[in-house]
């Protein structure tokens, strides 16, 4: 008898992600439940089971949560401003998605690159 299959079926948000980031230097990151997109060591935007998670900063916060689809992020009961969640209707057309990244990007473009960490050797 053949064992249950245990992998997830690839997300279709991190395909489109990383078509919209084109050419752009981006690492990805498992984070939240989902995988998160980096740049330059900076969290950009995320994906999880309920929608995504975009980095806009705190100037830009209140704009974005007041855009069709998007409310402020919370994590355990606190508000993360300067995070919005984004449910999947609101990015259901790639022009959507554009506008989320976007403002994502305008935000993190403007951060310093975050230094690589070193990983610890065990003893």
């Amino acid at each position: 008898m053949a064992k249950p299959s245990t992998s997830l079926a690839p997300d279709p948000m991190v395909e489109r992600l990383r078509a919209a980031l084109d050419r752009r230097a981006f690492t990805e990151q498992k984070m939240f439940g989902g995988t998160c997109f980096m740049i330059d060591g900076n969290m950009l935007i995320g994906t999880s089971k309920r929608g995504l998670l975009v980095r806009v900063g705190k100037a830009a916060h209140a704009a974005a949560v007041a855009r069709p689809r998007a409310s402020p992020m919370e994590m355990g009961g606190r508000s993360m401003e300067g995070y919005v969640h984004v449910a999947p209707e609101g990015t259901a057309t790639e022009a959507d998605l554009r506008g989320w990244l976007g403002l994502a990007l305008a935000f993190v473009e403007t951060l310093p690159p975050k230094p690589a960490k070193v990983a610890k050797k065990r003893a």
